[in-house]
């Protein structure tokens, strides 16, 4: 058994949106943009960032029937970045979020592969990724997925980069899996980001990696899951992590103290003069309205079995403080968009006469809103909690 030290927030607010991207990463207390895809998309001149170009105006998903497809390495119709960012080996990467709804559990992963050459012009479908990063289910009561721990510190995930591996371009793959609707076939929703890294040191560490349309199965017990079990044994999808690095490192809030860009293809690699951050900044994402926590962190520590291993035992825990802020437990389950089903401009309110627009919840377990839907859109049950017009 493995224990895993995170920090949630005393009070942090409960932040409910349907999708969700990277908006910044903070390396060595230096924030740089991530791709902005609902509205870089309309940009005809968008600004040069380390975080891959992708068709998800939405924000949606990939869905596991796509997981043999090229859309699940970095996402739908994802492109190489043309730029990167330098990092060194042991370096620790704050990925910030925007608001990730809660209802949206499941692990989060890091993977990294060497594009043996520029990042910017690599073959995606030739990328080999070896996992860095892992976790999953922490708690069986009250449940606690590794997002949760996300949400809880200001919606980032901190991950290291292996301090033996060998320098070289690489790139990260991050990703959240929500298994709010997993208990069905193509039910599991994957939320891939990728960034050109450029990491240097003096390491050996090489490690094998699988080609990203091979790292899942639609059928694996981690993507297709019914998370709303009495007992939950949840296996972490996708390889293990890769020997002698921690399956996950300390969580909490990073705070960027200036902002840089990143580097363009061809160009130096001496970065332009960081400018400073905001005096408020939490790792807020850029342009956005995330509420931030007003009070400082408080130190919980959550038990979990051996993260990435391939079948997980019993979760065995220490005793509870009789104070200490958890995780929340979701009172809905939040529809999102597929690459089959975008949505990102459809409405969720009620439609004439009360009724359900399409897309929007219209049953479930606790529900009390209507449950007819317009006309054109039937009500499916998705799972026992959460049923949803379509």
């Amino acid at each position: 058994m493995a224990v895993m030290k995170f920090l949630l927030p005393l009070g942090y607010a409960l932040t409910v949106a349907a999708h969700g991207r990277i908006s910044q990463v903070v390396v060595k207390g230096v924030a740089y943009p991530g791709y902005d895809s609902p509205s870089f998309a309309y940009n005809p001149n968008p600004p040069n960032v380390f975080g891959w170009t992708i068709k998800q105006t939405d924000l949606g998903f990939v869905a596991p029937s796509s997981f043999g497809s090229p859309d699940i390495i970095c996402h739908r119709d994802a492109k190489p970045a043309q730029s990167h960012v330098e990092v060194a080996a042991g370096d620790v990467l704050s990925l910030q979020w925007t608001p990730w709804p809660v209802s949206h559990k499941g692990p989060v992963l890091d993977y990294l592969a060497n594009c043996n050459g520029p990042c910017e012009k690599v073959d995606k479908t030739t990328l080999k990724f070896f996992k860095i990063d892992g976790a999953g289910l922490l708690k069986q009561n009250p449940q606690t997925f590794a997002d949760d721990v996300l949400i809880a510190n200001n919606n980032s995930w901190q991950v290291q980069i292996p301090k033996s591996l060998a320098p070289g371009n690489y790139v990260l793959r991050h990703e959240i899996i929500a298994l709010h609707s997993a208990g069905q076939p193509d039910g599991a929703q994957s939320y891939p980001q990728c960034f050109n890294l450029k990491i240097t040191g003096s390491g050996t560490l090489n490690p094998a990696g699988v080609k990203g349309t091979e790292l899942y199965k639609s059928t694996d017990p981690g993507i297709l899951s019914n998370i709303y079990v009495p007992t939950l044994d949840y296996v972490i999808p996708g390889p293990a992590v890769i020997p002698g690095v921690p399956a996950t490192i300390d969580q909490k809030i990073v705070k960027a103290t200036a902002t840089s860009t990143a580097t363009p293809y061809g160009g130096s690699d001496s970065a332009p003069s960081p400018r400073p951050a905001p005096t408020d900044n939490l790792s807020t994402p850029a342009g956005g309205s995330d509420s931030v926590p007003t009070t400082g962190p408080a130190p919980i520590e959550n038990l979990s079995t051996p993260v990435g291993a391939p079948k997980p035992k019993p979760t065995k825990h220490r005793k509870r403080p009789s104070k200490r802020p958890v995780a929340p437990t979701p009172t809905s389950r939040t529809p999102c968009a597929s690459g089959k089903k975008p949505h990102g401009d459809k409405p969720k309110g009620k439609g004439k006469n009360g009724q359900v627009q399409r897309w929007g919840q219209c049953g479930g377990k606790n529900w009390n809103g209507p449950t007819t839907c317009v006309a054109g859109s039937t009500c499916k049950e998705l799972n026992p909690w959460y049923s949803q017009c379509l």
